[in-house]
C-alpha cells in the first residue's frame, strides 16, 4: 500500500534540501506518492539561471560536495522523473520574486496556494525542510 507523503521545504541550505531531496527521490522510486511544496528560500534554486548551489550549513554539506554526493536537484528530478512525486512552487513565493511558472525549472508543477497544499495533504505524512 502506497503512503502520502507531503514535503515541505523552505530552507536554503544545501543539507535541508539535500535531505528533503533524499525522502522525495527514495519514496517516489518506492511507490509513494510524494508532493514536495518550494517556498521561501528553497524557491530561487529552481529559478532558470539561477545557482544550483545552497549555501553548506555545516561539516556534513562541504563533505557532501567534496565526496561527489548527488547533488539535491538531480535528486528531485529523479523523484519527477521516476516515481510519483510532484514538485509544486509557492505561488505566494513567487509572486514576491516576481516569477512565472516560465521562470521556474520544467520538473516543477502548477503554482500551488499553501492552502491548497494543505489540504491535499491530508491523512498523509508531513515532513518539513
Amino acid at each position: 500500500m502506497s503512503k502520502k507523503i507531503s514535503i515541505v521545504c523552505v530552507s536554503g541550505t544545501r543539507e535541508k534540501l539535500q535531505m528533503a531531496a533524499m525522502f522525495a527521490s527514495v519514496a517516489a522510486a518506492t511507490g509513494d506518492a510524494v508532493t514536495v511544496f518550494l517556498s521561501m528560500n528553497a524557491l530561487p534554486f529552481f529559478v532558470k539561471g539561477r545557482a544550483a548551489e545552497a549555501q553548506a550549513e555545516g561539516e556534513l554539506g562541504a563533505l557532501m560536495q567534496q565526496k561527489g554526493v548527488p547533488p539535491f536537484k538531480q535528486l528531485f528530478q529523479q523523484a519527477a522523473e521516476l516515481g510519483d512525486a510532484q514538485l509544486l512552487p509557492c505561488s505566494m513565493a513567487m509572486d514576491l520574486m516576481k516569477v512565472t511558472k516560465d521562470d521556474l525549472d520544467p520538473e516543477l508543477g502548477p503554482p500551488t496556494g499553501l492552502t491548497r497544499f494543505l489540504g491535499d495533504a491530508e491523512d498523509g505524512q508531513m515532513l518539513t525542510f
